[in-house]
């Protein structure tokens, strides 16, 4: 078998332009993640921002559009303009919940959102009010080990998304163990951590997709581009 034909198989080729290098990457690490079919597109890294820029300038397989105010529609229509990715789209679950979530979950699906998100208090009753007018999937996320995991699955939850800090790792090891009954194979997306070392670390604890965060991207890409801009035209 020739040589060069087996590093080519492994090797993947990249192409971009002039004016658009400077993507928002996410760490290569995750690739070891299994992934998640959404409407049949695997999804490995999801990126957590609100930032339209960055999403619109992101190799990350999916947008988690979660913010800590109540969801707000025109928000969302911003995001749907200029993503070219799945939407995670943030619909409430605490202050906002029950009728009002299953409003904007509405929304959100009609605007194009391929799942809606409730925070960790949504209550099953409020499960319940959005899973009777949405026909795409209700993702959960988890904060501590103190829900009753197969009560939010039964009114209607199809994924967990882990967002336990430092936490993490433990959270996910422990919310597989009690899906482990009901489905071994139950979707479960996760904050990363900062570190390769973190990243691999919560993969290897059972989450099948990682949520990376994109904090200060746009400010810090902006200020390296000035400081060339600045140099080259002394």
């Amino acid at each position: 078998m020739d040589s060069n034909a087996s590093v080519n198989k492994k090797f993947v080729p990249d192409i971009s332009s002039e004016l658009r290098q400077d993507i928002v990457k996410s760490p290569d690490v995750i690739k070891n993640a299994s992934g998640i079919r959404l409407f049949g597109k695997r999804i490995k890294s999801i990126i957590y921002t609100m930032d339209v820029a960055v999403i619109a300038n992101s190799n990350a397989d999916a947008v988690l559009a979660v913010y800590p105010w109540t969801p707000n529609t025109k928000i969302l229509s911003a995001i749907s303009t200029v993503s070219n990715v799945p939407i995670l789209a943030g619909i409430g679950g605490g202050l906002t919940k029950g009728l009002r979530s299953a409003t904007i979950g509405s929304f959100a699906e009609e605007n194009g959102a391929q799942a809606v998100v409730l925070n960790a208090p949504a209550k099953t009753e409020t499960i319940l009010s959005v899973e009777h007018v949405v026909d795409i999937p209700i993702i959960y996320t988890v904060v501590n080990d103190s829900i009753n995991v197969k009560e939010r699955i039964d009114a209607g939850v199809d994924a967990f998304n882990v967002a336990g800090g430092k936490n993490t790792a433990k959270l996910v090891r422990w919310l597989r163990r009690e899906v482990a009954d009901i489905n071994p194979h139950f979707p479960i997306i996760a904050s990363g951590g900062k570190t390769s070392e973190q990243i691999q670390e919560t993969i290897d604890a059972g989450a099948n997709a990682i949520t990376f965060t994109a904090y200060g991207v746009t400010e810090s890409t902006f200020q390296k581009k000035m400081e060339i801009y600045r140099r080259d035209h002394q």
